[in-house]
């Protein structure tokens, strides 16, 4: 495979985890509202804690975790491998001494 094809695959890869996150901030909107919709209804006296409070803060870490891998890390690049492999090399020298 050549440089530009990896480059290619790369990048549709990436567009695909950006439309998959868009899904999960969709639905954990739309099943969020729903949820404080039912408890706001069901819970006329409002004692008590909200229950769908649990349900947003469980599911926010994992967007949270989501968002982060989508759009917060940086890729890969050649320039790390090369790096990781000098190490592995300077390791591998040093130790044969």
């Amino acid at each position: 495979m050549t440089n530009e094809s990896n480059a290619r695959e790369a990048a549709i890869k990436r567009i695909h985890q950006k439309k998959a996150f868009q899904s999960m901030i969709a639905s954990f909107v739309i099943i969020n509202v729903f949820l404080w919709t039912i408890w706001a209804v069901s819970d006329t006296n409002k004692s008590g804690f909200p229950w769908p409070a649990w349900v947003t803060l469980g599911w926010g870490v994992g967007v949270a975790i989501t968002a982060w891998n989508t759009y917060g890390r940086k890729p890969i690049t050649e320039a790390d491998v090369q790096r990781e492999l000098a190490k592995s090399k300077d390791i591998v020298d040093g130790s044969s001494d």
